[in-house]
């Protein structure tokens, strides 16, 4: 991560030194983006070496939402620095020229080599996870915990896409001789981000007031607990995540008769047990004996009064 982090302040200087030699407010919205990319590995690094600080009395569970909290900072800052300068200075430069454009096709083209590259790494990390979990790409991407790895993933798709669209701008603009295609790539770029940016910040929300696992954690975790030997019937399963790496998984079932106090122990650290083996993150269960609720007795006939017609 610190390495993209500087390739992205490397890649941002370029960009706005060509912007600002040819005039083309495209490569000015792109020094822009990588900028809020900048800011945003910062805002992930932090992320991960505070997350990663071991559970204490204050936080029993660890400090696993830190991830979502600076996620979120993230996303803002995508918003703030990138859409926002790339749509504000779009609209400014419609009715402006600019220069030669061939510095800034070169730093475009080095940009999209090493953009491709990160996007290549973050890709290949993604579909190890879905293997990992037995899912499809789109659909870990979708469900995943882990903001970090999907901010970067995101971020690395919208920088691709924005270097494609400064470079039509580019394009359209020396062959028409009209500087609104340069204004509106940058607008593009702008709204591009804007769609990153709520994406990321719409997961980090969701996350962050207590997201449940996702349905097939749900039903891998029911079966575990309903096939275990004592346990007469599942009445309700709650789960959140507390990060990408921990999961609570709090279960109310009704017990057979026969099994004792002790052994209503060993049923919960059994269920323990097995969940950690299956699960991708770490299980915090627990387990609530509960009485099976009360059947409804069929009605009595009534019998019949002395003295009754029929």
């Amino acid at each position: 991560m610190l390495v993209a982090g500087a390739a992205n302040i490397v890649v941002a200087v370029a960009k706005l030194v060509a912007g600002l030699m040819t005039g083309s407010s495209g490569m000015l919205a792109e020094a822009a983006h990588s900028t809020a990319d900048t800011l945003n590995q910062a805002f992930l690094l932090t992320s991960v070496h505070r997350a990663d600080r071991p559970a204490d009395s204050g936080h029993p569970f660890g400090y696993g939402q830190e991830r979502y909290f600076w996620s979120l900072l993230a996303a803002f800052g995508i918003f703030v620095a990138g859409a926002g300068f790339s749509v504000f200075e779009g609209l400014l430069t419609l009715h402006r020229g600019e220069h030669n454009p061939l510095i800034a096709y070169v730093v475009l083209a080095v940009s999209f080599i090493a953009e491709g590259i990160s996007l290549l790494r973050a890709t290949s990390q993604m579909r190890g996870e879905a293997r990992s979990r037995d899912s499809h790409v789109l659909e870990h991407v979708r469900t995943s915990p882990d903001t970090t790895v999907k901010a970067a993933l995101f971020e690395d798709t919208a920088a691709l896409a924005g270097l494609v669209l400064a470079a039509a701008g580019l394009l359209l603009s020396q062959l028409t001789g009209s500087p609104i295609w340069n204004g509106a790539s940058s607008i593009a770029i702008g709204g591009l981000l804007i769609v990153v940016a709520v994406r990321l910040g719409l997961d980090s929300r969701e996350l962050l007031i207590g997201k449940a696992a996702d349905p097939k954690e749900l039903g891998l975790i029911q079966a575990e607990i309903e096939r275990t030997p004592g346990v007469g019937e599942l009445l309700e399963l709650l789960t959140m995540y507390l990060g990408p790496d921990h999961l609570i998984v709090a279960a109310r079932v009704t017990l057979d008769d026969e099994v004792s106090a002790d052994q209503a122990e060993d049923l919960a650290d059994d269920i323990d047990r097995r969940l950690a083996e299956k699960l991708p993150q770490v299980p915090h269960v627990f387990i609530d004996p509960t009485q099976a609720p009360a059947r409804p007795r069929a009605a009595r006939p009534q019998p019949s009064q002395p003295g009754a017609s029929g």
